[in-house]
């Protein structure tokens, strides 16, 4: 059996090599003009158009396929892009005591969501090319291959066809006719003309349907790319506008905490600067009395000893009681010791008597306690003023809200300071407060909001 095996492998390899030596014979004949050649024009435009096609076809897979490659490295720049941005965005850049915590956390979770969006979108974009796209390209072009080895078997069974239709026609020219030989020659003819034409009858038939459908793939490649480029950049647009509000939002937090920091540090200069004055100036002086109380004061200690003294004496010491009272009307004459020892003399030498208040002159002294004392009733009053009232404050620097119960101030802005109804959701830096024109216009406490502390100055 093997020997039997390697006899039909001989022979089939004797077979093949004699085919391909008549071939190349044939081939050599025809381009010497020996021996005529069958040609088809219009298969052979058929050919033309299906090399065409497939070249055309395998250059737009090579360029989709790079394409995609391009895609994902994009995808992969990009994601490297965001990850670098993730891992460089802090939340206590700008301090959390002059931020709010709720933005913060928001800011956190969008930039988050934006960076997963974006990488599905990348990777949604990839795969539906690769699928619609590419995936149909790969379908159209594996059908080339087994059409192009058809058309060169067409082409060998055309010169077989040659071959033996010149073998046939030889030996019928010839001077001697060996029937056998012509039968052989004549069924030899038969059989490769049979597979010529039906090999070329499938082809002639299948070109065309081929060259047509060119037309409905590119239409789909394109569509599906184009369908997919305007899906992705505009999903891409939106998750591109998201950053860019993120990184407004950062960039107001930023100026806040700037402005924030300039008020504050303005606010403790000016304390810093009141109290170097305040150290810096003198207190005040002990009020001396006038040269006509010290005067009255002598009077009376005289008048005590009036009975005593013989009259001349009496009459010298009202010269010596005007004298002192002519020195006393000018206190800087003498220090402030003698001056001192004058009121302590003058006050142990008066008796004690109990202040008359009707007495308008004993109301001159006490004139201003009473205004402070009435001013500080009106301001605090409990009909005009809404529950919780601490004091009242002034806004120095503008600031826009951003929550619902935070209070947007303008400058000059008079803000009626509240207390908390729980202390401990009091922010440090932070008050609850109501605008005094809406308080004013509608008694109404609901529009409270919080504010910082340090955008505004206390009245």
């Amino acid at each position: 059996m093997a020997e039997l095996g390697k006899g039909v492998t001989a022979g089939k390899l004797a077979l093949n090599v004699q085919k391909r030596l008549s071939r190349a014979q044939e081939k050599v004949l025809q381009k010497l003009g020996k021996a005529d050649e069958t040609r088809d024009t219009a298969f052979e435009e058929l050919v033309a158009s299906f090399n065409k096609q497939m070249t055309e076809g395998t250059k737009l897979q090579r360029d989709l396929k790079a394409y995609l490659a391009a895609v994902k490295a994009m995808h992969d720049a990009s994601r490297r892009l965001q990850d670098c941005l993730a891992d460089m965005y802090e939340p206590d850049w700008f301090g959390k005591e002059e931020m709010d915590a709720l933005v913060e956390e928001m800011i956190e979770k969008e930039m988050d969501n934006n960076l997963e969006d974006t990488d599905t979108l990348w990777l949604d974009y990839h795969q539906n090319l690769t699928d619609k796209a590419l995936l149909c390209m790969d379908t159209y072009l594996a059908q080339f291959p087994e059409i192009k080895s058809r058309i060169a078997k067409r082409e060998r069974k055309l010169v077989d066809f040659d071959s033996a239709r010149h073998h046939f026609s030889s030996l019928q020219k010839g001077k001697k006719k060996d029937e056998a030989k012509i039968a052989k020659a004549e069924e030899d003819l038969g059989r490769a003309q049979k597979i010529f034409e039906e090999l070329n009858v499938e082809l002639q038939d299948e070109l065309p349907t081929l060259w047509d459908s060119r037309v409905g793939v590119y239409v789909g490649t394109f569509q599906s790319l184009a369908g997919h480029q305007e899906k992705f950049h505009k999903e891409m647009s939106k998750l591109s506008q998201n950053l860019n509000d993120i990184m407004t939002k950062l960039e107001e937090q930023r100026q806040l905490k700037k402005d924030a920091t300039a008020a504050t540090k303005k606010v403790d200069d000016a304390k810093s600067e009141e109290a170097n004055h305040s150290e810096s100036t003198s207190p005040a002086p002990k009020q001396e009395p006038t040269g006509t109380e010290q005067a009255s004061q002598r009077d009376d200690d005289e008048d005590d000893d009036d009975d005593d003294r013989p009259r001349d004496e009496v009459q010298s010491g009202w010269d010596y009681s005007d004298s002192i009272s002519q020195s006393c009307a000018q206190p800087g004459w003498e220090g402030p010791e003698a001056a001192e020892g004058q009121e302590e003399r003058g006050y142990a030498a008066q008796p004690y008597s109990e202040p008359d208040w009707d007495d308008d002159d004993g109301r001159v002294g006490q004139g201003d306690w009473g205004q402070e004392e009435e001013s500080s009733v009106t301001n605090g009053s409990d009909a005009d003023l809404p529950p919780g009232f601490l004091y009242k404050v002034k806004a120095v620097h503008e600031y826009t809200a951003t929550d619902n119960d935070e209070l947007e101030l303008k400058v000059g802005d008079a803000v009626l300071v509240l207390a908390f109804d729980n202390p401990d959701e009091q922010d440090d830096g932070w008050l609850l407060g109501v605008k005094e024109s809406h308080w004013s216009q509608k008694k109404d406490i609901s529009a409270k909001g919080v504010f910082p502390e340090n955008f505004t100055q206390k009245v």
